[in-house]
């Protein structure tokens, strides 16, 4: 599978590219966010409830493990970190297959619920204030998508 790299040296700079990738989702489309505690997941999640045109305030769904906001399309906010060591399925298929976006925090403890195809991006540290996010598209969509955003 290709992977695709993007360094960002600011919080915008990271929000600013998350919003362009909203304009490249569909309903139905999953984006998994891993990395560091601190690495910029939230503030990656919030640029792309931007670019959805949510208005709401955006923060991590921590103790309410989903959270869901109404913009061009549903925006379905997920932190899973608490499900780890858990097989608890908390409707995960009905937002998968469903008419939003979703973008799931912490997904490696959910392996198991995430579809066939997503977009998984890792947020690593470089220094203070940059970041490094890696691609790993799924599928031929995703692909496409990681490619237009390397530009």
């Amino acid at each position: 599978m290709d992977d695709y790299q993007i360094t960002t040296h600011t919080d915008n700079e990271t929000e600013r590219l998350a919003e362009k990738l909203a304009s490249l989702l569909k309903p139905g489309d999953v984006v998994t966010l891993e990395g560091d505690l601190g690495a910029g997941k939230t503030t990656f999640a919030k640029g792309i409830a931007h670019g959805l045109g949510v208005k709401r305030t955006v923060n991590s769904p921590t103790f309410t493990i989903i959270k869901e906001y109404e913009g061009e399309l549903p925006f379905y906010h997920m932190d899973v970190y608490r499900l780890e060591d858990s097989d608890e399925d908390i409707g995960f298929d009905e937002y998968f297959n469903g008419d939003g976006v979703c973008v799931v925090e912490w997904a490696h403890f959910i392996k198991e619920h995430l579809p066939e195809a997503y977009l998984n991006i890792t947020i690593t540290y470089a220094d203070e204030h940059t970041r490094v996010l890696t691609l790993f598209p799924g599928n031929a969509h995703f692909k496409s998508i990681a490619a237009e955003l390397i530009g």
